[in-house]
């Protein structure tokens, strides 16, 4: 019998400030280029007034949510559990869910009491992000929000690595998962950036623990978790802890690996102006592509077009128009 969703996906709900800047800024602020830093409020709250006028954009966001958008727009199902108070970024961020045809946790007309996270998304012009994110109330993310039948009717459970850097974040991981493993729910994960690899380590094998499904990571990241250098002793180490997995190259496109075989992900060649989502996006089509009847070299196709669509252009969201031309190149 075929699932409600595809995907149930759990994660920080975060509203993206999208604000293009100078490598000057950083020096002058203090702030570390290419990273996700986590900061306080008032730290987020000195660097935007630093930017005042200069947000291009805000949208529903975070790392999970950006994949179950991505497989929204492909035409998957998908769930997201998460976190938003009863605020204008919070109810923005709703508004977005519902207008992607994305189920949730949330109910509009009863928010949560307190402040919704923001991601301050600072956009270079060698089109490289740098986060510096204020969590507010997906802090308190937990095992409370965590939905079993949204979990038990989906194909695959997909976590985001961001959520081991808080403790109840990991509790409801641990939950989440073992809903899923009782349920012959496929578990995937992301380890979403390599500052939570390299500064929660420990709580990223914690939740990796005897093994996952479908592990998306880049090479870095990799490295970093695996505690070794190159792509063959990496590979080998994901080996032991996915049964599935892709390892995304950046330019050289990606390394998928179906449980037998490898498959050499080629990259569709951009000119990239914003990388913000781009490994988000890559998960997202990618599993809507397996949910969908594809190989993983077909999926890992649909994914490295997608992704190279998404760093097109501002923001992590793909048209419809954007999804037709992605269709036609990859039927070429």
């Amino acid at each position: 019998m075929s699932k409600k969703y595809d995907v149930c996906a759990i994660g920080n709900a975060l509203v993206d400030y999208e604000i293009e800047v100078e490598d000057q800024f950083f020096a002058d602020n203090e702030v570390e280029k290419g990273l996700m830093t986590l900061v306080d409020e008032e730290r987020q709250g000195t660097l935007l007034a630093e930017v005042a006028g200069k947000v291009k954009k805000k949208q529903g966001g975070g790392s999970a949510a950006n994949t179950i958008f991505g497989l929204a727009e492909f035409g998957g199902k998908g769930f997201y559990t998460c976190k938003v108070a009863d605020d204008s970024d919070g109810t923005l961020y709703t508004s977005d869910l519902i207008n992607a045809g994305i189920d949730s946790n949330l109910d509009p007309s009863n928010l949560y009491k307190g402040t919704t996270g923001k991601c301050l998304v600072m956009i270079t012009p060698d089109a490289e992000r740098t986060m510096n994110t204020f969590l507010g109330i997906t802090t308190d993310f937990s095992v409370n929000e965590i939905n079993e039948e949204a979990i038990k009717n989906s194909n695959y459970l997909f976590m985001e690595g961001f959520l081991v850097s808080s403790p109840t974040g990991l509790e409801a991981m641990k939950k989440a998962k073992k809903i899923a493993n009782e349920n012959g729910v496929k578990v995937s994960l992301t380890f979403s950036d390599p500052s939570m690899v390299k500064y929660f380590g420990d709580q990223m094998k914690e939740i990796v623990g005897d093994g996952v499904d479908l592990l998306f990571c880049n090479i870095e990241e990799a490295e970093l978790f695996a505690g070794v250098e190159g792509m063959e002793a990496a590979k080998e180490a994901i080996n032991k802890v996915a049964k599935e997995f892709v390892i995304t190259k950046g330019k050289e496109g990606a390394l998928a690996f179906d449980g037998t075989a490898y498959h050499e992900i080629q990259p569709f060649p951009t000119k990239a102006v914003d990388a913000t989502g781009a490994g988000d996006m890559f998960a997202g089509a990618f599993l809507y592509g397996i949910n969908h009847g594809q190989t993983h070299a077909e999926a890992g196709k649909l994914a490295s077009a997608a992704s190279s669509a998404v760093v097109s252009k501002y923001g992590p969201r793909l048209s419809q128009n954007h999804i037709k031309e992605i269709l036609s190149q990859i039927d070429k």
